[in-house]
């Protein structure tokens, strides 16, 4: 844990201190998560001899799915960062996993969609949701009701950070 999150104010209150602690654990998970998932991606396409894209990569292209879109599209999404995206689509262009071609009616904007090698990535990103799916009740105890309240907080933080940005509170 980082010296950081263990700094407490003097003279707050017990509340404040427990509401505090609660937000940096939530925020430590959602980081922890993050990369967990991609180190459950990682596995998945290792376990399968498939090296070709890296976690980052084949989340990218599970992301994309039978859309066409542009990078802005997929950053205005909250899905990457903006070097991250461009990075990752000039690779996967260049590996033959996207196709990309300029707009017609602005030059300066490219849409990207899926070749077939990028859908059986995408494929490989699925059927492991798909396997995860059947034993997340069971094996991790975690069912419908606690994945809806989990996203409805998710979203209300989603939306105070968005507010924080938006309105500079």
């Amino acid at each position: 844990m980082s010296v950081a999150f263990d700094i407490t104010q003097d003279g707050a209150s017990d509340n404040e201190q427990s509401l505090k602690a609660h937000y940096l654990k939530s925020l430590r998970m959602i980081e922890r998560l993050h990369r967990l998932l991609l180190d459950v991606i990682k596995d998945e396409f290792e376990r399968l001899g498939r090296s070709e894209v890296n976690s980052v990569q084949a989340l990218l292209l599970y992301n994309i799915g039978d859309a066409e879109l542009t990078a802005g599209e997929l950053r205005s999404r909250g899905y990457y960062l903006g070097s991250n995206v461009s990075y990752n689509l000039k690779k996967l262009v260049d590996a033959g996993y996207i196709h990309h071609e300029r707009s017609s009616t602005d030059r300066r904007s490219v849409r990207v969609r899926l070749t077939e090698k990028g859908k059986e990535v995408c494929d490989v990103v699925n059927n492991l949701y798909e396997r995860q799916l059947g034993s997340l009740e069971q094996v991790g105890g975690i069912s419908g009701e606690c994945l809806d309240s989990l996203n409805q907080s998710l979203l209300r933080m989603e939306r105070f950070w968005s507010d924080q940005i938006r309105y500079r509170l």
